[in-house]
């Protein structure tokens, strides 16, 4: 109310409906321009995640973390779990499949800030 008083104050009412109806329009084509590139970069990249999704992913990062790992672990073979620790079923300890050299990612379910990487001294 205090922003159209003002607006209202400082244009007047003869230009008020005209600069509304220039926003509006101004509003409009940026959505439109929006719209347009967005399906240009899905066309380019059809594996994106929607726009709602990219929201949700940045307002938690750490959930986005824990499900790419679930999906690696789904794509190893491994029941994702707490640990990271292979499923009982799997082979990660075997001859034929050494376990890896890197471990798994730890799953975090706050946002407390990670500790330093000492291999990175």
């Amino acid at each position: 109310m205090v922003i159209v008083a003002v607006a209202l104050l400082l244009l007047g009412p003869d230009k008020l409906p005209d600069v509304a109806h220039k926003l509006g329009s101004s509003w409009r084509a940026l959505k439109r321009l929006q719209e347009k590139v967005e399906a240009e970069v899905r066309e380019a990249i059809p594996d994106l995640p929607s726009t709602s999704e990219i929201v949700r992913i940045a307002r938690s990062p750490v959930n986005m973390l824990n499900q790419l790992a679930d999906r690696a672990d789904a794509r190893d073979g491994r029941a994702p779990d707490e640990t990271g620790a292979p499923s009982p079923g799997s082979t990660a300890g075997s001859a034929s499949n050494p376990p890896p050299s890197v471990p798994p990612p730890v799953k975090r379910t706050d946002d407390a800030p990670l500790p330093p990487d000492p291999s990175l001294n």
